[in-house]
């Protein structure tokens, strides 16, 4: 089992910044995949980010790619998504998720364990 808790969340006007943090517990290590996906009012969960266990490679939606940076801390079992030049769009709740094995998948359903999401607000 692995347990995440995200923060960082908040309000924040447009063209600024946040970063999120999602602290890991459990059978955590190299072996899992940790990712950030978001879900604004009124619509489906989507893909935002993901890295692998050894945080060599990530992986970004097209809405985000250039504006966020997901990075983690092996030592402190935590994974970030640094988000710059935020939009209106942005708003949504974000969780934090993780999944066994190497391949950084965009499919929701191909992830095991979700945090409880934290709200993030960007006021025009």
């Amino acid at each position: 089992q692995v347990q995440l808790v995200e923060s960082g969340g908040g309000l924040v006007q447009a063209g600024g910044s946040l970063r999120l943090s999602c602290a890991a517990s459990g059978r955590t290590g190299s072996t899992y995949v940790m990712g950030w996906f978001r879900q604004a009012p009124g619509k489906e969960r989507e893909f935002a980010a993901a890295i692998a266990g050894s945080g060599g490679r990530t992986k970004y939606a097209d809405s985000v790619k250039g504006r966020f940076t997901i990075s983690r801390d092996s030592a402190k079992n935590t994974v970030y998504l640094q988000m710059n030049s935020l939009k209106p769009e942005d708003t949504a709740v974000y969780y934090c998720t993780a999944r066994y094995g190497t391949n950084l998948y965009s499919l929701e359903k191909t992830y095991d364990y979700w945090g409880q999401g934290t709200q993030v607000t960007v006021s025009s």
